[in-house]
């Protein structure tokens, strides 16, 4: 996974803000879809490419985040 190791932290930061939780009003997109996810209501291609979308920045934030801790221990 070194082309994890290769995008830098605060882009991953900046893209998980931005793209992660757009559009910001009546609230986060990603937490809509979330939601919709766990009520069984994530039916719809488009909310399932919604929640893919919105959701990258995230699980690539979280899984870097862990690469580095990970790493920091040995």
């Amino acid at each position: 996974m070194a082309w994890l190791d290769d995008i830098p932290l605060n882009l991953l930061i900046l893209a998980s803000l931005t793209l992660g939780l757009a559009p910001f009003v009546p609230e986060p997109h990603i937490w809509e879809k979330l939601k919709m996810l766990v009520s069984g209501q994530l039916k719809a291609p488009i909310d399932i490419f919604d929640l893919l979308l919105h959701g990258t920045p995230w699980v690539l934030l979280i899984a870097k985040l862990i690469r580095m801790g990970l790493a920091g221990r040995t």
